[in-house]
């Protein structure tokens, strides 16, 4: 178009194309001023207060207070910035952790060797990088090494109000402390790195409301397996989740990591729980940074964190604790998941569509038939560990059930803890001989057997009672069987050698 010609935007106005837009900017603000002065849920709060500039109507420039990082999401990000001759704009609010291809062999924490070629290269890249530009890492043989989503709260870096990233979709977790937390790729990695803010799309608001109070030998595990199970593996596809009621004020803030973990499996882009006095004293244990006046001012702003009366959600969900059982995955989804004590669904009864063709190619993968009792099903191998079900409460339940039990016959099982400092403190709580006298393998912390990344690996066909957050085909090696449960159920199926409701317990020899 010719610079005499009028765009077409200002064409036939009657106005100067400055005036035009001067109108539209004061449009925009006074409708922008009017909406933050309306009830706003958590999540907008948080994207209002660390919203840089707005870019259009659905995407911002938003400023990340902790970036997180990996050894298999970052290299590409960091080639580029080199290649464009970039630094980092703020090192101090990076940090990185070796933690996804780390063996997890039961050696001393110094002596951690990783053999791979392609692994010990990623590794060796991660720390190079991190030298560079004096971001803080833990690293293979630091004995506080572990995964990302374990050790970033339990060394106080998240703080309620915080905006975190990672390249990695678990960074939901952090929503337990009332901090927004979301996974980004490698490209976004990189803009973050250049820049500490990232081009932002805001997602939509769910509440899922949760009354009642979880029966004895459910978890939250069990809990936000059937919340998936009913909404779907899509059902918060595109949404932010803000978990609230009296089941959820009940939950321990580790119990709280597991659901806000596992929030992304029904396809959420964000979890979030208010900070009440259990997260902000969890929080204040682990930041001694914070006091005198600093203090004052932190708990005064935690306290306005919480969703405005009359604030307006896209969808909410009801939920009733009380009538959540153990849950255990039967096909190759989360949401593919069921009762202990139910049968496995019979896809004939499904209409026909991708659902019912979903769970009838589960079924084939998983080797299991239709109506059959999901309780019995044989197992031979038990993980316990991962960013969802690795942290020392989680290990603690574990131990109850293994406490004075041996591991079946044919059953190999494992225990990764999800950091050095869980298994620090499980082993000043001896619980590393209630899992070794039970016949367990007592391992180095890592992602380890949620995916397989490292030498943790199933061989085809052997079936899996896990603590992991998905079971994908392949998932757990090619061809490996994958059942989803909390810590207790995976303990119950370890001394049972079969899927096993941990309630019948007692009841056995």
């Amino acid at each position: 178009m010719s610079p005499s010609h009028p765009s077409p935007s200002t064409a036939g106005s009657g106005a100067a194309p400055g005036a035009a837009s001067d109108e539209a900017s004061d449009t925009a603000r006074q409708a922008e001023d009017a909406r933050r002065q309306a009830p706003r849920s958590l999540y907008r709060k948080l994207v209002d207060s660390h919203a840089v500039a707005e870019l259009d109507a659905e995407n911002v420039l938003l400023f990340c207070d902790l970036h997180l990082m990996n050894e298999y999401t970052s290299p590409q990000a960091f080639a580029g910035l080199h290649e464009q001759d970039r630094g980092v704009a703020m090192p101090g609010q990076n940090v990185a952790v070796v933690s996804h291809i780390i063996p997890t062999h039961p050696v001393p924490s110094r002596l951690r060797v990783i053999a791979d070629a392609a692994s010990a290269l990623q590794a060796t890249n991660l720390k190079r990088n991190c030298d560079r530009h004096g971001i803080p890492l833990f690293d293979t043989t630091d004995a506080l090494q572990g995964i990302e989503h374990v050790v970033a709260p339990e060394h106080g870096m998240i703080r309620p109000g915080m905006v975190v990233i990672c390249g990695d979709s678990h960074t939901t977790t952090y929503g337990a402390l009332g901090a927004l937390g979301f996974g980004i790729g490698t490209t976004e990695v990189e803009h973050v790195l250049a820049t500490q803010t990232l081009v932002y799309r805001v997602a939509k608001d769910m509440r899922i409301h949760v009354d009642g109070r979880l029966p004895i030998g459910t978890t939250s595990k069990d809990l936000v397996l059937a919340i998936i199970g009913r909404i779907g593996a899509q059902g918060a596809r595109g949404f932010v989740v803000e978990f609230r009621g009296e089941a959820i004020a009940a939950l321990s803030i580790e119990a709280r990591f597991t659901l806000c973990n596992m929030a992304v499996e029904a396809g959420a882009r964000g979890a979030l729980i208010a900070p009440d006095a259990t997260a902000i004293d969890y929080v204040l244990a682990r930041c001694p940074d914070i006091a005198g006046p600093h203090r004052d001012a932190a708990l005064a702003h935690w306290r306005s964190l919480r969703s405005d009366d009359g604030a307006v959600f896209d969808v909410e969900h009801r939920f009733d604790a009380s009538e959540v059982a153990p849950q255990v995955t039967w096909g190759t989804s989360p949401d593919q998941v069921a009762a202990v004590d139910a049968r496995i669904p019979d896809p004939s009864g499904m209409p026909d569509g991708p659902v019912r063709g979903s769970a009838e190619r589960a079924l084939r993968y998983t080797r299991l038939n239709a109506g059959a009792p999901l309780e019995g099903t044989p197992i031979q191998h038990v993980f316990i560990g991962s960013c969802t079900n690795g942290r020392i409460e989680d290990l603690r339940a574990a131990a109850a059930v293994l406490r004075g039990r041996h591991v079946a016959a044919g059953v190999r099982a494992m225990v990764v803890p999800g950091s050095g400092a869980v298994r620090a403190a499980a082993e000043a709580e001896g619980l590393d001989r209630v899992f070794i006298d039970a016949g367990l393998e007592w391992r180095q912390p890592g992602c380890s057997m949620c995916l397989a990344m490292n030498d943790d690996v199933l061989a085809d066909g052997v079936r899996c009672a896990s603590t992991t957050n998905r079971n994908f085909e392949g998932r757990q090696g090619r061809g490996a069987i994958t059942h989803l449960m909390s810590p207790a159920m995976a303990a119950a199926a370890a001394v049972t050698g079969r899927i096993t409701d941990v309630r019948r317990l007692e009841t056995l020899s």
